[in-house]
């Protein structure tokens, strides 16, 4: 009896922490992570625990990228030799990032799973024109927007599916050809403001040069009455040989 009731907690912990593939959507991580959205690239949550109870550990989990107005073009079964990467454009769909089942564990019971555990859609560079690698998770062509589903595959057949994603909208750099390298036109407030500044340092430093002026003027001024005291200046001269006779006595 005990055993049983051990049992049914360990299952009911299981069902609280596991999620139907079928009503799984994925998702931008919310992990406080830099650059979760770029120009070419996207963070997404690792779809743990939600094939895990419903596929064989053998199947491989994928993960379909595809324009968000093509979403419904895509095959029921696709297939990941018929939408490779290098074919984007023209099938406006590709198959990326497989794994084993296994690699997106349920966490342990009575443990929480501290691990932050994120996929980067978009982040290989060396695979871009490689037709030998059609799951290159290579950058994405462009703003989007972007829809994508994790898909369980045994060999060629689908096992389970989560929902399509909102649609995720990159970050789009600026036109160059579209920034204005022209000056910008000055209201007539702001004009007027900079000519009276204008002519308020004119003033300053023309005052400031005066005032200079007239210091070094008094200065040379003063030098040159100076030197005329100078050579105005009489010598006198004490005759010690000459002194006043004492009158003789009768």
């Amino acid at each position: 009896m005990a055993l049983s009731a051990v049992a049914l907690v360990v299952m009911a912990f299981g069902v609280v922490h596991a999620q139907a593939p079928s009503m799984y959507v994925p998702t931008i991580t919310s992990e406080p992570l830099e650059g979760k959205i770029t120009s070419s690239t996207f963070v997404l949550d690792q779809p743990r625990c939600v094939f895990n109870n419903v596929v064989g550990d053998t199947d491989l989990v994928w993960l379909v990228v595809a324009h968000s107005s093509a979403e419904d073009k895509v095959s029921k079964t696709p297939s990941p030799a018929q939408l490779p990467y290098q074919e984007f454009k023209k099938n406006s769909a590709y198959m990326t990032l497989s794994t084993a089942v296994t690699n997106y564990p349920c966490p342990e019971a009575g443990q929480e799973n501290n691990a932050i555990s994120v996929l980067r859609v978009g982040n290989e560079t060396g695979c871009i024109s490689d037709v030998s690698r059609p799951d290159c998770n290579g950058p994405l062509p462009g703003p989007g927007p972007y829809s994508v589903k994790f898909v369980a595959m045994n060999s060629n057949v689908v096992t389970a599916e989560s929902k399509w994603s909102e649609p995720i909208t990159l970050i789009q750099g600026k036109n160059p050809n579209t920034i204005d390298t022209e000056p910008r036109q000055r209201s007539a407030s702001m004009i007027a403001i900079t000519s009276i500044l204008s002519i308020l340092f004119a003033i300053l430093l023309a005052a400031l040069i005066a005032a200079l002026i007239y210091k070094y003027s008094n200065i040379c001024d003063g030098a040159d009455i100076k030197r005329v005291q100078d050579s105005a200046t009489m010598t006198r001269y004490t005759t010690h040989h000459i002194y006043d006779q004492p009158a003789h006595k009768l």
